[in-house]
């Protein structure tokens, strides 16, 4: 059996060193090793999800559904590419299965996983070909990092081959953490063994985190127009957001001046009006003031995550954002309630340096404004946020 080399290791696990002589970590870290597919990630997370819950056997079924429930947030609410597209069709398989249960079910984006699992349940038959499509490599092309050293190359043309070699791996050169049955597709048996189970659940968190870690550079590379993808691997928490200082000091300005809702072309009513972001939260994961406005309360929910049309709301919005300039630079009050928002939402360079800076014309302001909003927005609509139609 192999022993764990540090050195070898481009991102270490922190596992205690009794399980260094017995199993093969390094090979192990190989698992994530070289994707050609994001599915690997999903296949290995969703692997220590099971253990964690003390499953110790299950089929490529049961894994699959996992992925899908995993990957249904990165790819429904935040519209997060898994491995990219080509010319416009998306690339990876999980994320079509991901997109297929979407058009099946009634599902919202932020489904709870149970409620995920369930309408896979319900849709079984209608995904069964996206699931079969995964089946078909990654279960074996995972354990691909324990065959470096073994005397037989895998034959990975043949189904009923790679299990016979992965039990002979297994029997003669190194403890697998899992070997595979004799049924067919997506009914054949995974074996975890119980040495890597207790291994895995003494390690979860770490374990877990290394995958995020690896999955995070992945889907860097494939959607790099994407801000806040750290964030954009579970359900949105809305504790994240910070508007308090940005609500206090719009109040402050709607007590000095009328503003015009972007959306009704009415004047915003005290006690009616909810901040909103313009390009959407779940796009840009952050609570900056320039991409903040009041707007109608009783639209906020109809417009959701979605992208308002550019023209002609991008113009009302940003003479809005412009009675705020100049509110902030005419009087005390209001400049501190500004100063307030530096902590949570001035982060930007550009708004800093450029944008909030005393001397601008409406039109220069305006000019900034666009130059650094409309790229967003355009990254946006390309990633797949709708239109909101209103």
């Amino acid at each position: 059996m192999a022993e764990f080399d540090f050195k070898k290791t481009e991102y270490p696990l922190n596992i205690d060193a009794q399980y260094h002589s017995t199993l093969d970590l390094y090979s192990f870290t190989q698992m994530l090793k070289d994707p050609s597919y994001c599915y690997k990630f999903y296949w290995l997370e969703a692997i220590v999800d099971l253990i964690s819950e003390n499953v110790t056997d299950t089929t490529f079924d049961a894994v699959i559904d996992e992925m899908i429930a995993n990957a249904w947030y990165s790819v429904v609410e935040f519209h997060v590419h898994l491995s990219g597209t080509i010319n416009g069709e998306v690339k990876d398989g999980l994320e079509r299965a991901v997109l297929k249960l979407r058009e099946l079910s009634e599902l919202s984006s932020n489904a709870s996983k149970v409620e995920i699992k369930n309408a896979i349940k319900e849709h079984n038959n209608a995904i069964e070909g996206e699931k079969k499509q995964l089946s078909n490599m990654v279960p074996y092309r995972a354990l691909a990092g324990f065959f470096s050293d073994a005397d037989r190359t895998p034959d990975w043309g043949s189904v009923r081959r790679m299990v016979a070699y992965i039990e002979y791996i297994n029997k003669t050169k190194v403890i697998l953490p899992y070997t595979l049955g004799e049924s067919s597709k997506l009914n054949k048996e995974i074996h975890f063994h119980p040495i890597w189970v207790q291994m895995i659940q003494n390690h979860t968190v770490s374990i877990w985190g290394w995958i995020q870690y690896e999955k995070i550079k992945w889907l860097q590379m494939n959607n790099p127009e994407v801000p806040g993808l750290v964030y954009k691997l579970t359900p949105l928490d809305e504790k994240m957001r910070k508007l308090s200082n940005v609500r206090n000091l719009w109040e402050a300005v709607l007590d000095t001046t009328p503003v015009t809702d972007v959306f009704t072309g009415k004047p915003i009513e005290k006690g009616a009006y909810d901040v909103d972001h313009f390009i959407p939260w779940s796009f840009v994961m952050n609570d900056e003031l320039w991409n903040l406005m009041p707007m109608d309360s009783s639209l906020n929910s109809s417009k959701s995550n979605r992208l308002p049309k550019w023209d002609p709301f991008f113009t009302v919005f940003a003479n809005n954002q412009y009675v705020l300039y100049e509110l902030i630079h005419k009087r005390e009050s209001i400049h501190r309630l500004y100063e307030k928002c530096y902590r949570d939402n001035l982060h930007s360079i550009w708004a800093n340096q450029e944008l909030y800076c005393k001397g601008n014309s409406r039109e220069v302001f305006v000019n900034i404004l666009d130059r650094n909003m409309h790229p967003v927005y355009d990254s946006a609509r390309r990633q797949g946020y709708e239109i909101w139609i209103h």
